[in-house]
């Protein structure tokens, strides 16, 4: 229990200057984790460099909480992940699973198929660890901004994703000083456009091209906020079980 519970650890994120951006980007590679598993080799991971979106009508997928309702569309530019998600959706793997792990202005994770039924208390978050892992897809023009979709991992070397559990970020407002800081220390390199976004919206930037992002949300942006900021235990799960239900809309 102690070995999993490392995995799970996280590192308050305060993001009050760039003096601290080394020290919280260490921390936060562990926040959307996955227990590391002994299953097959994954696949090497497929390494995009494309700066715009395809121009495409992407699918969309509406998750119904308890809170609310969140309206995202996943990107066609991450196909592995994209098309892995709707397989699940179609089967309705994530109807009654929770969002176990939530993080004011951070994050809000779910997908853990243990979650379902799971008795309060029990910590969540290292299910799907036998689901053959997908290969990352980083694409340079999408970023952790605020109401992004993204794939949770385990430690894993070439950074492929849990075939289950994702995330949407909830977020902070940022400053140049702290991309500055990052791009420094992690080579990364943000056009204006990408800064303006992390400035005014807001995002988790220190995650960038260490997770995949996939999709990102349309509508629903409070529920996730609200989501985010329940009472919830020191494992950051919520007292209060928050199930999901997603389905494929037009």
């Amino acid at each position: 229990m102690k070995k999993i519970a490392l995995l799970f650890l996280l590192a308050s994120i305060t993001l009050m200057g760039s003096a601290q951006v080394a020290k919280k980007t260490t921390a936060t590679k562990k926040v959307v984790t996955t227990k590391k598993t002994v299953a097959k080799p994954p696949a090497k991971p497929t390494a995009k460099t494309a700066t715009k979106p395809m121009a495409s009508k992407e699918t969309r997928v509406k998750i119904t909480t308890d809170l609310g309702n969140i309206v995202i569309k996943l990107y066609d530019s991450t196909p592995l992940h994209r098309d892995n998600f709707i397989k699940l959706v179609k089967q309705g793997f994530f109807d009654s699973l929770m969002f176990h792990r939530v993080i004011p202005g951070f994050m809000v994770q779910g997908g853990d198929p243990t979650s379902k039924g799971a008795p309060a208390g029990t910590m969540l978050g290292a299910g799907g660890g036998e689901m053959q892992r997908i290969p990352a897809e980083f694409i340079s023009s999408y970023i952790h901004k605020k109401g992004a979709l993204a794939a949770a991992r385990d430690g894993n070397p070439e950074k492929a994703s849990s075939a289950c559990q994702f995330y949407v970020v909830d977020g902070s407002p940022i400053t140049d000083e702290m991309l500055n800081g990052l791009e420094m220390q992690s080579g990364k390199k943000y056009t204006a456009e990408q800064r303006a976004i992390y400035k005014s919206l807001g995002g988790t930037p220190m995650l960038d091209k260490n997770y995949t992002v996939f999709g990102e949300t349309i509508s629903g942006q409070d529920v996730i906020t609200r989501i985010a900021e329940v009472p919830k235990d020191g494992n950051n799960r919520p007292y209060t079980d928050i199930r999901m239900k997603i389905e494929i809309v037009k």
